[in-house]
């Protein structure tokens, strides 16, 4: 039985690898870190939680106490486990240091004296920064513009650096924008389809032109799988869904196929810092055999009815969601 620890599993990308890797995998055993935040949701679960290859345990992965009694027992670390929403980051970046940076410290600490076959660190394709034409490639330079993409470029450098250093055997993927059910309703997709289920306005960041590069979910989770498997300890993998649209056309997007007019969009102040292209050159990956194989148009589809019909997953989260303090 091959042991999994995966951190950060209640939210939103790792719930859906786990269910992934517990479908594909009957001899892979899986325990679930998660400090359970604002975003993290057990609800995201409930579906295998009786599973007797799953375990779920609440903790910080920046207690060493706790990372170190769970990966002794691992065999490969996949760590999702991250603060990620950028207006956040703008208004409390100390979080987004402490789990980003010091958190995957922690991590790779308790991973290197317990001698890992495996650690599979998730990052973004926010690192790279922003680019006006072409794609971004695996060792093109970090700009990172935001304090949650420093952040995360700053447990990249550190990832590597134990590769290295201490010969871990670390490898990190970069994914593009994802979406896909569960996703809390503070990204984009989520916002605009509960705001517009809600009767709500939809925001649109300055001109609507920022280009983001959406990956479906699951398309992101075979990636992941596939690099865990064929990968090359210290290497860096882009996994991107190769449908690069401008936020204007994403949000009239969602309002058709929910029926709706673009009287429900509001143009709103632009973000800090907020990138204009996202745009990643995933060939690297898919020479090992991976595709993304979901349609963008489909999985938007199938993404807003869901939402449709599981109103009272986000209704709850979104009730919560009023009393975060930013």
């Amino acid at each position: 039985m091959k042991r999994l620890l995966i951190t950060g599993g209640a939210g939103f990308i790792g719930s859906n690898f786990i269910r992934h890797m517990l479908g594909k995998y009957q001899d892979y055993s899986i325990v679930n870190l998660d400090k359970l935040t604002y975003c993290g949701n057990l609800e995201n679960l409930k579906d295998i939680e009786k599973d007797k290859r799953y375990k779920f345990v609440q903790g910080d992965i920046a207690d060493e106490k706790v990372v170190k009694g769970l990966v002794e027992n691992c065999d490969i670390v996949v760590n999702f486990a991250a603060e990620t929403h950028v207006d956040r980051s703008v208004i409390d970046p100390y979080s987004f240091v402490r789990t980003n940076v010091l958190g995957t410290h922690t991590l790779l600490e308790a991973a290197k004296a317990a001698g890992v076959e495996r650690f599979i660190h998730i990052s973004t394709d926010e690192v790279y920064g922003s680019i006006e034409k072409g794609s971004f490639k695996e060792n093109d330079p970090l700009r990172p513009n935001s304090p949650y993409s420093a952040a995360k470029a700053g447990s990249d450098l550190l990832a590597r650096s134990y590769f290295v250093t201490f010969k871990l055997p670390v490898i990190i993927t970069r994914s593009s924008n994802n979406f896909g059910p569960y996703q809390y309703p503070e990204k984009v997709i989520p916002l605009f389809i509960t705001n517009a289920l809600a009767g709500k306005k939809l925001p649109v960041y300055g001109d609507g032109m920022n280009v983001r590069d959406w990956l479906f979910v699951l398309d992101n989770c075979e990636g992941i799988d596939t690099v865990l498997h064929k990968g090359r300890s210290g290497e860096v993998y882009n996994i991107g869904g190769g449908t690069e649209i401008p936020n204007l056309e994403l949000t009239r997007s969602i309002l058709e196929i929910l029926g709706k007019d673009e009287s429900s969009m509001e143009f709103v102040n632009d973000r800090p810092g907020h990138d204009r292209r996202y745009s990643l050159d995933i060939s690297k990956t898919k020479a090992l055999g991976w595709a993304p194989k979901h349609d963008f148009r489909s999985s938007l589809e199938l993404t807003v009815n869901w939402y449709k019909k599981n109103e009272l997953w986000w209704r709850r989260l979104v009730e919560c969601r009023k009393n975060i303090k930013y």
